[in-house]
């Protein structure tokens, strides 16, 4: 194990959440989410993988819970079945099955694109299918996005409070852009190395890379691409929030934020992303009102988006005919992208990956074996039919909870707004994701939707066996108050 400088604020962390527990805790778990480049340690013996100080957190906050009195017994209700954490359960279940099994079973059979070393340089490389150390970092990696929706759907379906939720997830974005801000400002300035406390994982960090002049904003990350992938998260949270709270100022200010460090990190992914994530977030929200007869103040929010993005659209097209700079930018940014080394690469990877499905008979080739350039089909190479089928109808029930789906309240909103956030990380990792895992802070944000939502169920229903006239005749579940 290696230890490195960004090691004490590990500690310091761990140290917060031992103190506060997970529930008051929460802020200081999700302040650290925005540290994707922060190792709380390395190891060298598995192929120099990172453990990142969210990584160690999220860890920390399972086992508060587990060690709470009764917690075993609470965690085991968030894995009952009909709710997303029996699904989940079924996912886990059949990835180590896939990583014990299915590399040996299909080894030599097809060949995988895999993170390989070279000349003691990490690359995408074409080798036949083995068993891998990576089958094993891959399954941990997954794990710990499981650790971070157990703790947290046990935590929240137990104390259902959505401001705690909203401090949190504001204490998330604050840290993002002060690092995306410092980020900018420290490379300016010529003094990049501020940063190097915080960018001590074993990964590439491109923090010198410039799109027509624009330095991209990486922030806590190792490149624009994960940071954009974790602010386009927060953007979908902050948008979705100030559509039912439009009145918020925090919800305004938030939004502001996430809106500018997304657009300057210049990630082509995240605009795409973008841009198809606001679709389908209209398309579900006409959906959702198809039956019901839209409240002015959500009709003035409709027709006042509607006509911002045709303006916006008509105004990008304008610049991109007669400002040159504008159209290299777009050039470079978007539309060359397929068309390059680098595109023509990534879209070999999807082709390769769905070659692996077919080749394992829609088995997958095991957690870890496969690298692709869409969630989706990495997932499918990976984990087949089955694996995938577990991860949709987990991602299904985590998004198509009745509860919170109309109501005015805070809860609801702030259900709603966890849920638009998980469905952006979705679409994104749909477009560009790498491998299966969807990472920690989506796990996070999926438990928090689950939690809410099945803690405002159970408190409905405690609220109504109190005002029943037999005494006998209470719900048995009571809300725990230590977490």
């Amino acid at each position: 194990m290696e230890i490195v400088p960004s090691t004490v604020l590990a500690l310091i962390a761990i140290a917060g959440l031992l103190i506060k527990g997970p529930y008051r805790g929460l802020w200081i778990f999700f302040a650290v989410t925005p540290l994707g480049a922060a190792a709380a340690f390395n190891l060298p013996a598995l192929g120099g993988a990172t453990i990142l100080i969210s990584d160690l957190a999220a860890v920390t906050m399972l086992g508060l819970v587990l060690v709470h009195r009764g917690g075993p017994g609470m965690v085991a209700g968030t894995l009952r079945f009909g709710e997303p954490g029996f699904w989940l359960m079924l996912l886990v279940v059949y990835a180590i099955f896939s990583v014990l099994f299915l590399p040996r079973l299909f080894a030599g059979e097809t060949s995988v694109f895999s993170l390989a070393r070279v000349n003691n340089e990490t690359g995408i490389v074409e080798v036949p299918l083995r068993a891998t150390t990576g089958n094993i970092t891959q399954l941990f990696r997954l794990m710990l996005g499981v650790a971070a929706y157990l703790a947290l759907a046990t935590v929240f379906r137990m104390r259902p409070d959505a401001r705690t939720v909203v401090h949190a997830v504001a204490v998330a974005t604050g840290v993002n852009a002060a690092l995306g801000l410092l980020d900018l400002l420290s490379y300016e300035i010529g003094v990049p190395e501020v940063l190097e406390l915080i960018r001590t994982a074993n990964y590439a960090i491109l923090y010198d890379v410039r799109m027509i002049g624009i330095k991209r904003m990486i922030g806590g990350f190792p490149e624009a691409s994960s940071f954009g992938f974790y602010t386009l998260g927060l953007f979908g949270f902050w948008l979705q929030y100030w559509i039912g709270t439009p009145r918020s100022r925090l919800a305004i200010a938030m939004l502001s934020v996430t809106t500018v460090a997304l657009l300057h990190s210049t990630s082509s992914s995240a605009y795409v992303a973008l841009v198809a994530f606001a679709g389908v977030l209209g398309v579900v929200a006409l959906a959702a009102n198809l039956r019901h007869r839209l409240p002015r103040r959500g009709t003035i929010i409709a027709v006042g988006a509607g006509m911002t993005v045709l303006v916006t659209v008509f105004a990008l097209f304008l610049a991109y005919e007669t400002v040159p700079s504008v159209a290299l930018f777009f050039d470079r940014a978007l539309f060359d992208k397929l068309g390059g080394a680098s595109g023509v690469e990534r879209m070999s990877w999807n082709a390769q990956a769905w070659q692996n499905f077919l080749d394992t008979m829609g088995l997958g080739a095991g957690l870890g074996s496969v690298r692709g350039s869409s969630w989706l089909v990495a997932t499918l190479a990976s984990l087949g039919v089955l694996g995938t089928l577990f991860y949709l109808l987990f991602i299904g029930t985590v998004m198509g909870g009745v509860s919170g789906r109309r109501g005015t309240d805070q809860r609801s909103v702030v259900i709603r707004s966890l849920r638009a956030a998980c469905l952006a990380l979705v679409i994104s990792a749909t477009l560009a994701g790498a491998t299966p895992d969807l990472g920690v802070t989506f796990f996070a944000f999926a438990g928090l939707a689950a939690g809410l939502a099945r803690g405002a169920i159970l408190k409905r229903r405690a609220e109504q066996a109190e005002h029943s006239v037999a005494a006998g005749s209470g719900d048995n579940v009571k809300p725990s108050h230590a977490l």
